[in-house]
């Protein structure tokens, strides 16, 4: 099978020789197209167990309105400028001491996922409104290598070995569907906006429903302008230069969650009972952004509440690359 991450340039090829994309007078194809990047690790606060590592990349491409998946994924309102992307995202935990070669009962299981994300955004900028609905199809278990990621990044950086990665959640498929609203609340052009969010999660992986609350203050375009990645050059309107700060505070309903409790068709040699899964569960962010044109740079830290009982705290920080082409 083709690593998922090779993909991506197979892709890009193909957008330069797809046919035109399907037409849609009251939902057109915005012609933007991003790749961006991002990698989050709890290194950034000097600590090494729950959420220890992740990376996402995606690709925002108009010729991608051509997969099937766009059936499955509603385009939000009439009027909406439609944006059609793939992504991949590898995220890895373990428990408190991976010095332990044996089951640490009571403390979080090992667990590493790596899934495909099929997704639309419909956003409509004269109403600062933006629906994006997501199909995320891959695995959860020792397929999506999280040992040896670990294991590799501490024998590079001189970090000690993990030694508990064969009791960590066995293989099962993630088969889910997400979606999110936003939806600004207070503005003041070009220096500062509210937004308000809502969003949803069922499947194998993640059964969730939350809302929160965005701030951004500095130089900034519009959020509703486009997605954050307008093509190099001059725009009217627009800033060619952008910096600024922004949080976040989100709390999620949690209804199952298989990084703790395990894939839902098979038994793992260690999980969490239900019982001892938090259900509501809160999450902060804030950061920088710095852009130019069709380049974007964010470094952002996020705190998260404990996800079980016994549970701590935990943070991590994740640099972000965007880039317009």
């Amino acid at each position: 099978m083709r690593p998922p991450y090779l993909l991506l340039p197979v892709l890009l090829s193909f957008g330069s020789r797809a046919a035109p994309v399907p037409a849609d007078t009251l939902r057109p194809v915005s012609p933007d197209r991003l790749l961006s990047y991002t990698y989050a690790n709890d290194l950034f606060f000097r600590t090494d167990y729950y959420f220890t590592q992740g990376m996402t990349l995606a690709l925002v491409h108009p010729a991608l309105a051509r997969l099937p998946t766009r059936h499955l994924l509603p385009g939000g309102p009439r009027g909406s400028t439609q944006y059609h992307g793939l992504g991949l995202r590898y995220d890895g935990f373990t428990p408190l001491s991976i010095a332990d070669p044996a089951v640490r009962v009571g403390d979080r299981p090992y667990a590493a996922y790596l899934y495909a994300s099929f997704f639309r955004v419909g956003n409509r900028s004269a109403r600062y409104q933006r629906l994006t609905t997501a199909l995320d199809v891959g695995f959860i278990g020792p397929a999506a290598g999280g040992k040896q990621v670990q294991t590799a990044l501490h024998r590079l950086t001189g970090g000690e070995e993990p030694r508990g990665w064969d009791h960590q959640i066995r293989n099962a498929p993630v088969l889910g569907y997400c979606a999110a609203y936003e939806k600004q609340l207070l503005a003041v052009p070009g220096r500062a906006e509210l937004l308000g969010t809502a969003e949803a999660s069922v499947g194998t992986l993640y059964t969730y429903a939350g809302t929160g609350v965005r701030l951004r203050v500095g130089q900034l375009n519009p959020y509703f302008a486009n997605l954050g990645g307008a093509a190099p050059g001059p725009h009217a309107g627009l800033h060619r230069w952008q910096c600024y700060g922004q949080a976040a505070l989100n709390g999620r309903l949690v209804g199952y969650d298989a990084t703790l409790q395990g894939g839902l068709f098979n038994r793992s040699p260690y999980t969490l009972a239900a019982a001892d899964v938090r259900r509501a569960v809160l999450r902060g962010t804030w950061g920088l952004a710095l852009a130019h044109d069709g380049f974007s740079f964010a470094a952002a830290a996020t705190w998260v509440s404990p996800e079980f009982a016994g549970g701590r705290t935990h943070r991590w920080g994740q640099l972000g690359l965007t880039q317009s082409f």
